[in-house]
């Protein structure tokens, strides 16, 4: 990117991460927050689940950590949830809120928060799995200690893009270029999970720095759970699932309107503000990883 551009995106870091959607762009769909009963289960370590009221913490010891995945799963849509990161001396451990389909051909969305040593930034990780192949890894920091209070992270799929949000700014966009003959998830319904784990060999500086238990348990925190997207009933087969969350002239899905098909001009500043300003590390810039430029970047507005 130009220097000047730059300077510009800095510029307007008050004006594009400061201002609040207000129910416009991609802040629609969502209602208020559930329970997490109402949408989730756990899926494993029920004893290391820690419930305060409303609020959910996940903790990790050296004996385990803990997961849990939603009880139905979905075919577009939007899923948010409020997360607190692990204060402190995070380093190893790895707290990760995702989608996914089953099989080795699955389709995977994923949040990866990478922990880190007291005082150095934790790494958010998003990744793309389409028809089990993944290895589109973008790495970033944050503009905000994600420690310190509950943030809101996103993901909202639909037939033409796969929006990351933080707070609801999008962070990531993967496009529909089904066009371009590259795969496009669009045909497995995916549930929603999230878990803490450690993750020494690789999550911080490459497995250099390794899990101090001292500071155990390590706690992630969650509340606001939020789902609005097709919910796709375990009994239906592929193409009932496709129907049942088609679009029609007499049943219309909101993430389906025109203005959900790309980014409005104000979040498309406040994606190029984020990758200006936040990004470190991007697989398409990655010539050691690809020396050949995977096909999808050639094409790739963000």
């Amino acid at each position: 990117m130009a220097v000047s551009a730059k300077m510009w995106a800095r510029a307007t870091l008050s004006f594009f991460v400061g201002l609040t959607f207000l129910g416009l762009g991609l802040g629609l769909g969502l209602g208020s927050s559930a329970k997490f009963d109402e949408l989730f289960q756990p899926a494993w370590a029920n004893d290391h689940f820690i419930y305060e009221g409303d609020l959910l913490k996940l903790k990790l010891d050296n004996s385990s950590g803990a997961g849990f995945s939603s009880k139905s799963k979905y075919l577009f849509g939007k899923v948010s949830m409020q997360i607190k990161l692990v204060e402190g001396d995070s380093a190893g451990t790895v707290t990760a809120y995702y989608m996914s389909s089953d099989g080795p051909y699955h389709n995977e969305f994923d949040f990866e928060f990478l922990g880190n040593t007291t005082g150095e930034p934790y790494l958010v990780q998003t990744n793309v799995y389409v028809n089990g192949v993944g290895n589109r890894e973008q790495r970033m920091n944050l503009w905000f200690d994600p420690t310190k209070d509950f943030h809101s992270y996103s993901i909202l799929w639909n037939h033409r893009q796969v929006v990351f949000l933080v707070d609801e700014t999008p962070i990531r966009v993967h496009t529909n270029m089904e066009h371009k003959g590259i795969p496009f998830p669009k045909d497995q319904a995916m549930g929603v999970y999230s878990s803490i784990w450690n993750a020494d060999d690789w999550a911080t500086r490459g497995g250099l720095v390794k899990t101090d238990w001292s500071h155990a348990p390590f706690i992630a925190s969650y509340r606001g759970f939020e789902i609005d997207a097709c919910e796709c009933p375990v009994s239906v087969s592929a193409d009932e699932i496709a129907n049942k969350c088609k679009s029609s002239a007499v049943k219309r899905f909101w993430w389906d309107e025109p203005t959900m098909s790309e980014l409005s001009l104000h979040q498309s500043h406040q994606l190029v503000w984020v990758r200006a300003n936040h990004l470190v590390y991007d697989y398409c810039s990655d010539t050691a990883r690809f020396p050949v430029m995977p096909v999808e970047c050639e094409h790739h507005r963000h």
